[in-house]
């Protein structure tokens, strides 16, 4: 079980850092669906292999991140963008 959470808290940072890459050049727009959708995918992986390892301040921070992508696609889907 644990080389299973290992892979996924791995495949996590490298959605959430393929996200970042991304958007920093100018290849997905910050507001798009396959932005967020790699964020909140990442940070997912991110929750469940920190908080399996005990790491609670990490596995907030990464709920947040996923709240935040998720009021992004909210906002989005509306055609209003987050302020």
């Amino acid at each position: 079980m644990t080389t299973f959470i290992d892979a996924v808290g791995w495949a996590g940072a490298v959605l959430v850092l393929a996200a970042y890459a991304l958007v920093s050049t100018n290849r997905l727009r910050s507001q798009s669906l396959p932005y967020q959708g790699l964020n909140i995918a990442g940070a997912v992986g991110l929750v469940i292999n920190s908080a399996w390892n005990g790491a609670i301040p990490s596995a907030v921070v990464n709920i947040v991140w996923i709240g935040i992508g998720l009021y992004a696609l909210q906002h989005a889907h509306r055609g209003r963008s987050p302020r």
